[in-house]
């Protein structure tokens, strides 16, 4: 086997390689993409928040009331 060829093969292996590498690299970014996006659509905004925490403290004082009247029976 002549040098040359020898030398096109190593070429040949490492371009592959590379291309195989870079379509993963690149598969992997797309899927990325996808899931910043849909972190952007599932985000919620102050208002919700500041709504679900209101009904979480309610629900908090709720049960604070309940403790105190039955601490207050024994």
């Amino acid at each position: 086997m002549e040098m040359s060829s020898l030398l096109d093969t190593l070429i040949g292996v490492v371009l592959a390689g590379g291309a195989w590498w870079a379509g993963t690299l690149s598969r992997e970014v797309k899927r990325l993409e996808i899931l910043l996006n849909r972190t952007r659509e599932d985000y919620a905004t102050k208002t919700e928040l500041r709504d679900d925490m209101d009904r979480l403290m309610e629900a908090l004082h709720r049960l604070e009331d309940k403790l105190d009247r039955a601490l207050r029976r024994e």
